[in-house]
């Protein structure tokens, strides 16, 4: 899977993507939390009943495959079914989709396994402000797709990351151009992933 801003591959049945070059990432990603400067991301495959030291685990698996600095995410959905990737304009999104374990925000919810993994590429020079507005634009794109879609705002153990290059634009809300673009594509991306989960028939 090769873009302008790096390639990305399947080893196992996890999947890598190694940017071209460096690039400043906000998430909130089991691996590499926070505010980093990152060389990819991955996807990692778990068992349904993972329950390892997941900090240990994603070191490891960075040892492994020859990789540093890199943001990575867990997840026990099969990832080689529902990875999903849609560019549009200078915005890549990847998508993993589990949803054994939807739910509503401010709702109770203790319902199995599950997860929605989201990495956004943006390939302009932004702030951190920038980044902060992106997140805010993609959780409201997840949001509206899987109320429309499953009847929930997402699931227990979501995780986001977004990528930018250091640079001076501001703003990405739904009144921008790059706003708009993080916004289609998360709303491509993600239906087409429920759409490839439910083709599983595991639930």
């Amino acid at each position: 899977m090769k873009s302008k801003l790096g390639e990305g591959y399947f080893t196992d049945d996890h999947f890598i993507f190694k940017l071209n070059e460096p690039m400043v990432c906000l998430s909130n990603a089991p691996h590499n939390s926070g505010l980093c400067k990152a060389n990819g991301f991955f996807f990692m495959q778990v068992d349904e009943n993972y329950s390892g030291d997941y900090k240990t685990d994603c070191r490891r698996f960075e040892d492994e495959y020859g990789l540093k600095d890199f943001v990575g995410f867990m997840t026990a959905t099969l990832i080689k079914k529902t990875l999903t990737h849609t560019k549009i304009g200078d915005v890549e999104v990847f998508v993993t989709v589990g949803l054994k374990n939807k739910a509503i925000v401010g709702e109770s919810n203790e319902n199995g396994w599950g997860t929605v993994n989201m990495v956004i590429l943006i390939d302009r020079g932004v702030t951190i402000g920038c980044l902060v507005n992106a997140v805010m634009t993609a959780i409201e794109a997840k949001t509206y797709t899987l109320l429309k879609l499953v009847n929930a705002t997402g699931t227990t153990s979501d995780c986001i990351a977004v990528f930018g290059f250091e640079g001076e634009e501001e703003w990405a809300g739904t009144a921008t151009k790059l706003g708009f673009y993080i916004g289609r594509a998360v709303r491509t991306a993600l239906e087409e992933g429920v759409r490839r989960w439910f083709s599983l028939k595991t639930f």
